[in-house]
């Protein structure tokens, strides 16, 4: 068996320049042409970049062409791969000399995978070096490695293997991986090594990192712009995992009005620290706002300020009286020193204004001494405006889900975040592209509220064009932020998604549908094909609370994937939460993007066992069968799929790591499996037959096409046809919990351009440039 190999190019420069997820999307286009063609000249390249989304805002394709022309080549000379990656390289670089400015660097990942430019910050990568050094130095197995020299790339090196990112994601989220699905061992094979990259990405994904355009491929070459904004990602969650009032409920004492809670329990996490550190400058009489963690901060005056706030016994009126910015902040750091704040910047960072390792400093100083009261009341009354567990667990499953899905928006607060409409159109786009009007929709900020109702009314439009069940149910119920209504909506428009990959699948099924039935079937008949008795009688079987049925179904899909020296009976409380834990790693390891907690297997959520199952069915399918393994329907297909479609294939022969499992996807990410079934069940309860999609989708997506991630081309084009096949009865939701979705009647009456909108096949322009006026 092979090792995973991405898409590789000769040169080794035009190789860097793009991420495997880009390389992939790109070759898959140039061999679409080639295969139409027979050949790819210079003459078909117009046509093929103007539809590409980096180019097609700034150019059209007589530009392109006259572009084109300026090297004084024939439209009719032949063009290689790599002549096609040079040409899509200087049109790249057209478009951002055009647009005037180039995009600056940010800790997110989206930001720092651009091919424009990979460049990464030394100062960053020791600050980043300098956590990993003090979180990990106890590791049993990574202490040898550590301490990792900041000057040189041994972060990058010993990334290359997984398990670095892997373990530093349980530091930063505790209990998110089962350390036991690690492939732990001084030299890894290709496949092992693959699996830890899948096992990262797709947890990851889990705590709310952006993992869109990144792959195994290109964690195993240790790609530094890569690796270190995922690093960044993850040290970041965990620096800010305690600015929300559930963690912290002391927060109150920032808002002075009991009105102001609500405000202040949808701002995202650095919102609220910059409120937290603004209300102490306040109290200590700094007279500035400090609005951002840069160009506020580099003169230390502000930090001077807080900190003689937060530890007056620390406090050195020299701090204040220099007059050399550098020697004030490093005044400043010595004071955080002896607030015992690790000094993982230095005095230039400070006044170089670095917003990355600024933000991560003032996190430190909130976590060490964050100088709020223990005022009873306030706190209690903090505790009572936060949502009971149910809906937190939704909330998360379906904020995870919309991050994972690469759209430009980033949700921090799913009930706020989705009030304004544009969330939700973007999600909408995403499922369905195509199916969003952007000429009558209102980017954000949006100061007219009438502005936010015509972005939900076209919200509730569409969903009701993809059979969406939305009886009574109008844009301002959205805007007034329904929870109830979201999170029945986004439940139904999960699983219309997921139901459109399953769609795709039904040449295996010879066009049948996919029920829940048929989920259930061939999830008894996977297991009973490896000679085993176990079966579960339905989705709510009390008996799959042990998890030993869905680690006899991993290991009939993968037979290599579970070491069962790992596995318990499963009688025992603590029992069934550790084969719970591993069931979520090893699943995730194999290539499932899921969301689901251990309390969810154990307590037998219905939903989320659905959809779990529906991920390892979809992955499975996925895999290469035989023809005479095929079968005809859903009910009888049982064929074992053969290892994985990442390059990775099975290990070598010989003695196989009892806990591996075969490379996922392509990308370590590319199982569209479940991205749906995080913490809790979504709102709504399943609907008998009709939850086939009960898994959402992680859209991996690259700057040139949305829809071209590391799935499959045909998967992505047949999505644009399904949507008006699926039936009422298959997308509608029965609210067993909630009982209705409807809060009341539409208050709304659909404009004339509404009317446009739904009576014609509404054209997607990606503009998304009309703001509020």
């Amino acid at each position: 068996m092979s090792s995973f190999q991405g898409v590789l190019v000769s040169d080794q420069w035009l190789q860097s320049q793009f991420t495997q997820v880009e390389l992939r999307s790109l070759k898959s286009k140039f061999i679409f042409v080639k295969n139409q063609n027979g050949k790819v000249t210079i003459g078909d390249l117009p046509p093929l970049m103007a539809k590409l989304k980096a180019f097609s805002e700034m150019f059209n394709e007589e530009e392109i062409r006259n572009i084109l022309g300026e090297s004084g080549s024939d439209i009719n000379d032949e063009v290689d791969f790599e002549g096609f990656l040079r040409t899509y390289l200087n049109l790249q670089n057209r478009t951002a000399s055009k647009s005037g400015s180039s995009r600056s660097p940010s800790s997110f990942l989206k930001a720092t995978t651009t091919t424009l430019l990979h460049t990464i910050s030394e100062s960053e990568k020791a600050s980043y070096v300098a956590h990993i050094n003090s979180y990990l130095r106890d590791d049993p197995f990574l202490k040898e490695f550590l301490p990792i020299d900041p000057a040189s790339n041994a972060l990058f090196d010993l990334a290359k293997d997984g398990v670095l990112l892997c373990k530093l994601i349980n530091v930063a989220v505790p209990g998110t991986i089962d350390e036991r699905a690690i492939n732990v061992k001084r030299v890894l094979n290709p496949w092992e090594r693959n699996e830890n990259h899948t096992l990262c990405l797709n947890s990851a994904k889990a705590i709310g990192c952006t993992v869109v355009n990144i792959g195994n491929q290109d964690l195993i070459e240790g790609r530094p712009h890569l690796v270190l904004g995922l690093i960044s990602q993850i040290i970041k969650i965990q620096l800010l995992a305690d600015l929300n009032l559930r963690k912290t409920p002391q927060l109150v004492e920032l808002v002075e009005d009991n009105n102001d809670v609500e405000e202040l329990l949808g701002l995202a996490p650095e919102k609220v620290l910059l409120k937290w550190m603004n209300f102490h400058l306040k109290k200590g009489g700094y007279k500035k706002t400090v609005s951002n963690f840069s160009s506020d901060l580099k003169d230390g005056e502000a930090y001077a300020y807080l900190l003689n706030v937060l530890a007056p016994e620390h406090c050195s009126p020299a701090t204040l009286d220099s007059k050399d910015p550098t020697e004030r902040a490093n005044m400043v750091l010595d004071h955080a020193e002896k607030m015992d704040c690790k000094r993982y910047l230095s005095p230039k960072d400070i006044v170089e204004g670095s917003a990355n390792l600024n933000l991560a400093f003032v996190a430190q100083i909130f976590h060490q001494r964050n100088g709020l009261s223990t005022d009873n009341k306030k706190i209690s009354f903090a505790e009572m405006m936060t949502d009971d567990e149910q809906i937190s667990r939704e909330e998360r499953c379906f904020r995870l889900w919309i991050n994972s899905l690469g759209i430009s928006s980033y949700v921090n607060n799913l009930f706020e975040d989705v009030r304004n409409g544009w969330v939700l159109l973007e999600v909408l786009d995403k499922v369905h592209p195509g199916s969003v009007n952007w000429k009558h929709a209102t980017k954000p900020p949006i100061k007219m509220p009438f502005r936010k109702v015509e972005n939900c009314n076209q919200v509730v439009r569409i969903g009701k064009q993809l059979k969406l069940s939305l009886v009574n149910v109008g844009g301002n119920d959205f805007v007034q932020g329904n929870k109830k209504l979201t999170l029945a909506f986004l439940w139904q428009l999960m699983r219309f998604n997921m139901l459109q990959l399953l769609k795709n699948l039904r040449s295996r099924f010879q066009g049948k549908e996919i029920s829940d039935v048929d989920i259930l079937n061939w999830a008894n008949k996977k297991v009973k094909s490896t000679g085993r008795t176990s079966r579960m009688e339905s989705f709510k079987d009390k008996s799959l609370s042990s998890g030993l049925f869905f680690l006899e179904l991993l290991s009939a899909v993968e037979p290599r994937v579970v070491n069962w020296n790992l596995v318990s009976k499963g009688e025992s409380d603590d029992e069934k939460k550790l084969n719970a834990t591993y069931i979520i790693s090893v699943a995730r390891k194999l290539g499932c993007s899921i969301f689901l907690l251990p309390e969810d297997i154990m307590e037998v959520n219905q939903k989320m066992i659905l959809t779990l199952t529906a991920s390892i069915m979809y992955w499975s399918l996925q895999q290469p069968v035989n023809d005479s393994e095929s079968s005809p329907s859903p009910a009888t297909s049982e064929a074992s799929p053969a290892p994985s479609t990442n390059g990775s294939s099975s290990p070598p022969a010989g003695p196989a790591t009892p806990d591996a499992s075969p490379a996922p996807s392509t990308n370590g990410l590319s199982s569209p499996a479940v991205a749906l079934s995080p913490d809790s069940s979504p709102a709504p309860s399943v609907n008998g037959e009709d939850d086939s999609s009960l898994v959402g989708v992680s859209n991996l997506t690259i700057n040139d096409a949305a829809s071209d991630s590391t799935v499959s081309s045909s998967l992505v084009e047949s999505e644009g046809n399904v949507s008006q096949k699926a039936t009422s009865s298959q997308v509608e939701y029965e609210d067993t919990e909630s009982q209705e979705v409807s809060s009341k009647p539409v208050e709304h009456e659909e404009t004339e351009a509404e009317e446009e909108v739904s009576s014609s096949q509404v054209e997607k322009q990606d503009p998304r440039s009309q703001s509020d006026t």
